[in-house]
């Protein structure tokens, strides 16, 4: 049996008003806020709803190879270093992009140039897939020290439940299988979640106290909890910069009137910074209206100015593929090329689908063959520049597709696990949902998209309600 998003997370947030999970206390934490996103993603993949993401894996021997420069960067570049206090921390995205000659995170990066003159700050960087990309800058230092510590003290400490733990995730795990009817063993997926949480909370804690920051900005919040927990507790605003889509079935932002017994979820952060007024939306978010702060995506302001006098080319379709997705949409576009001979098929593949598109996506290698499709499988030829040249594109539910919509190109949105993202834009006639081939053909002339304001999706940055941020919170 077949499942799909709003099916599994409607099954999630039922168990949450069902045992209160969102404010049951395990070992001194709120784990089922720790292990909502995870827990989602293992039984989406296991029920099929999605793929596998088809980003290529680290071997032992990279393992073995990059425990060097853990360890190298856990004292070189050790969070901990020097005893000077700063007004603001920066927890950044890991993955970075290559942007005006240098690798930065398109997230964050603009509040580096902003807060440069005004402000004390520093960088703290995960590593992505075990490396660092940016640029030595003494305001940097890398959280290796902290994952290396973290790595350790999981092998020496253990979690033992009480029995009343016990008996209320036998309940879930229950609930869960019957559901799904898959195996979870539930029990192990808390303990290293929270073992996890239990060190970096400690470490962050200690971290905190020194550097004394008044406010602390995250990407992704749902991955770093411990963060956002250490900083609430030492009352130090948290504020997570918008990464992606947010929306009602995304579960890193979406908690439900009915999950909630108390107006505040632990984990979450106090405010979001967001591209565009288009994502504020308090209807499923547990902070209010006026936490939910448009201030504009720089990167996208920067990056697309030279493009958007670019004249499309009339019959050209871009697709925008995903690991989770890919070969549904691998098959979509090899069938699109077929049949629409005429048509300049353009692939652009996800950066973690570069390395091994041969092997998984068997429809791509025969469409390659084609004179009218190309794959893109690099990062040289600029996204925002394909938007331009194109009058179409083809995607599920990447933020891509709002990046396309900027561009005018006339959106169609494939029937896969993971459209629910996008059922508001199909609703206000945006975009188009298309369940093969067959529909793509009929309504590529046939479909006009309702009106929309840009501004409402990406606007320019608003610096002064930037700084009414940073200056007042």
């Amino acid at each position: 049996m077949s499942f799909s998003v709003s099916d599994v997370c409607n099954v999630f947030f039922n168990l949450e008003e069902k045992y209160n999970l969102n404010y049951q206390e395990i070992q001194g934490c709120f784990p089922w806020q720790l292990i909502r996103m995870y827990l989602y993603y293992d039984i989406t993949r296991r029920t099929n709803t999605f793929g596998a993401p088809q980003q290529q894996s680290l071997s032992l021997f990279d393992k073995i190879k990059s425990f060097v420069p853990f360890v190298k960067n856990s004292l070189f570049h050790n969070p901990f270093s020097g005893s000077q206090q700063k007004d603001i921390l920066i927890f950044d995205h890991p993955r970075k992009v290559l942007f005006n000659g240098e690798y930065k995170d398109i997230y964050s990066y603009f509040l580096v140039d902003f807060l440069k003159d005004s402000r004390s700050f520093e960088v703290l960087e995960s590593p992505y897939l075990n490396e660092h990309f940016t640029n030595k800058q003494n305001y940097i230092k890398y959280t290796d020290r902290i994952q290396l510590g973290s790595y350790i003290y999981k092998k020496f400490h253990k979690i033992e439940f009480s029995s009343d733990e016990k008996e209320l995730i036998s309940n879930i795990e229950n609930d869960l299988e019957n559901e799904f009817n898959i195996k979870i063993n539930l029990s192990d997926i808390l303990k290293m979640h929270i073992l996890n949480f239990q060190y970096d909370y400690k470490k962050y804690t200690e971290l905190f106290k020194k550097r004394k920051p008044k406010k602390i900005f995250v990407v992704v919040a749902y991955e770093n909890q411990a963060i956002v927990a250490a900083a609430k507790d030492l009352k130090i605003e948290v504020i997570e910069l918008q990464h992606g889509t947010i929306s009602k079935y995304h579960l890193g932002y979406s908690y439900p009137l009915k999950t909630r017994s108390d107006d505040e979820i632990k984990y979450f952060p106090n405010k979001i910074l967001t591209f565009g007024d288009y994502w504020i939306n308090d209807e499923y978010s547990p902070i209010s209206k006026k936490n939910i702060i448009p201030i504009g995506f720089p990167y996208f302001e920067e990056q697309s100015r030279e493009y958007m006098d670019i004249k499309s080319n009339p019959n050209q379709i871009l697709f925008i593929s995903q690991g989770v997705i890919g070969r549904y949409m691998a098959n979509l576009a090899y069938e699109s090329a077929k049949k629409l001979e005429n048509f300049k098929i353009i692939y652009k593949l996800h950066p973690g689908e570069y390395e091994n598109w041969k092997q998984n996506y068997p429809d791509l290698v025969k469409a390659s063959n084609l004179g009218n499709f190309d794959v893109i499988d690099n990062s040289q030829t600029p996204l925002y520049k394909l938007f331009a040249e194109s009058n179409y594109q083809v995607g599920a539910f990447s933020t891509a597709i709002y990046e396309g919509l900027m561009f005018n190109c006339k959106t169609f949105i494939l029937n896969v696990p993971g459209i629910e993202y996008l059922d508001d834009l199909i609703e206000r006639g945006y975009v188009f949902k298309i369940n093969d081939v067959s529909d793509l053909v009929d309504n590529l002339n046939e479909f006009e998209p309702s009106k929309y304001d840009k501004d409402f999706f990406f606007k320019n940055l608003d610096k002064e309600l930037l700084k009414g941020v940073i200056d007042n919170g």
